[in-house]
């Protein structure tokens, strides 16, 4: 399934798979197991380049924190770079630089991930690296003080002080009531500032333990060899006595249409609609996926050909499919010509989704959909470091790894009268959010 990974498209920033790529052909075979603390592990072994990765899924994202604690889950993914008991503060990148490797982290509403690609006779350094993590993670008035004016300034120069950066802000706070979707990962400053050493201590505990993590190693591995020296690293590592929170909360079904505007230091007008959608995983949410190409899958899709080409109303046309681990959004966005309002590209965008759920799509669209979805499917897997991650998210989201290599099927059942139900179902005006996103000048 297409999870929006830390995070999306035009506007907003997001890690994505891309080392050395290679011809990944045929079935990804892999051996998992348990350590006795509850990590699960996952080896992939592909001896074609001598390169390995090392991923390490938490099960936390902005969803299991509190509502006047947004954006702690972030918080760690800095905090977690900052050094260990055996590990002096700074030192993870470098580390892992001096050795040939590259390394990063990033969060989401659902997980956090870690990873280093390294030379594969790296590799346990990247394990050293991540047992420290999880079991010696400095915590102390220096490294919490750094890192909140690290993410203060990434709030700024990511969100409030990029153009049209506060969009996805707006539209999740206005999208949800009860869920806690309604933040997104950034958080709000104030309450990173508020919060005590203690707070981030038992958040810590809580999450960023062995049975709430997830191993991968993919690459130049023997497969016994590197079981002991997981098992050298990380068996060792305490369970953890905390209970993992994970929100029971379910969104109320919408019944009726919510407007919003907003106003920011923007020059054209732009309108974001925002519809609730099935979780991951679930038939209608890989209807979605695939309806979300139809759409908007590059300058021959429907919205583009229409309404930027043929009518000249937009700059910009786009559809997403936020395919998250609880019932998530499908959103579509337009940023009006020199000229055009938000009210035209409204109508417009009205329009042609009504259009697509009155008519028919052509075998031949049909097609180009799927063959967009098999290649991303397959491009996914391209990377030492997409095999780890992807197998690392089929586990933590859904039990079942082997989807890695089977999940295309599910795409395969979807027909055209899926993708015309679904657009009926779900991409009704009474199930959406219409967010205008106006210039600070039209502000009466």
């Amino acid at each position: 399934m297409k999870r929006f990974k830390p995070l999306v498209v035009i506007l907003f920033l997001f890690l994505f798979p891309g080392n050395r790529s290679f011809a990944q052909s045929g079935k990804i075979d892999f051996n998992e197991f348990d350590l006795k603390n509850g990590l699960h592990v996952i080896l992939h072994q592909n001896n074609s380049i001598p390169t390995v990765a090392v991923n390490v899924v938490y099960h936390v994202g902005s969803k299991n924190e509190n509502a006047d604690r947004t954006g702690f889950a972030h918080f760690f993914e800095h905090l977690m770079f900052e050094g260990s008991d055996n590990i002096n503060r700074g030192q993870f990148f470098k580390y892992v630089q001096n050795a040939g490797g590259n390394n990063n982290a990033s969060t989401s509403f659902d997980i956090t991930q870690y990873y280093e690609v390294l030379p594969s006779n790296q590799l346990e350094l990247g394990l050293w690296l991540e047992s420290e993590r999880m079991l010696h993670l400095k915590i102390d008035s220096i490294g919490i003080e750094t890192q909140r004016k690290v993410v203060k300034e990434e709030r700024k120069q990511s969100y409030e002080n990029r153009p049209y950066g506060r969009w996805m802000l707006e539209v999740f706070a206005n999208s949800f009531q009860k869920h806690p979707y309604q933040w997104t990962p950034i958080g709000e400053a104030q309450y990173i500032d508020k919060a005590k050493y203690s707070e981030f201590m038992d958040f810590y505990k809580q999450f960023y333990v062995p049975k709430n993590a997830v191993l991968v190693i993919a690459g130049d591995i023997q497969i016994d060899a590197a079981k002991n020296m997981v098992k050298k690293y990380f068996e060792d590592i305490p369970i953890g006595n905390e209970t993992i929170f994970r929100p029971s909360v379910k969104e109320p079904e919408q019944t009726a249409e919510k407007r919003v505007t907003t106003y920011d230091k923007v020059q054209l007008p732009a309108v974001f609609y925002a519809y609730h959608v099935p979780a991951s995983g679930t038939p209608d949410a890989y209807a979605m996926d695939m309806l979300q190409k139809y759409l908007s899958g590059g300058e021959s899709s429907v919205l583009y050909k229409s309404i930027v080409d043929k009518q000249q109303l937009a700059l910009e046309i786009s559809a997403m499919s936020f395919t998250l681990e609880d019932a998530g959004l499908f959103i579509t966005l337009g940023i009006a010509n020199l000229g055009k309002t938000a009210e035209d590209l409204d109508k417009a965008l009205n329009l042609e989704i009504e259009t697509v759920k009155a008519g028919e799509i052509s075998d031949r669209d049909f097609q180009k959909i799927k063959n967009q979805i098999e290649n991303d499917f397959y491009s996914q897997n391209s990377t030492m470091r997409g095999i780890a991650y992807n197998l690392a998210t089929y586990y933590t989201y859904f039990k079942n790894t082997n989807l890695i290599n089977t999940e295309i099927e599910k795409y395969q059942k979807i027909t055209k009268d899926d993708l015309k139900r679904v657009a009926n179902q779900y991409l009704k005006p009474e199930n959406r959010l219409v967010l205008y996103y106006l210039p600070q000048s039209s502000k009466k």
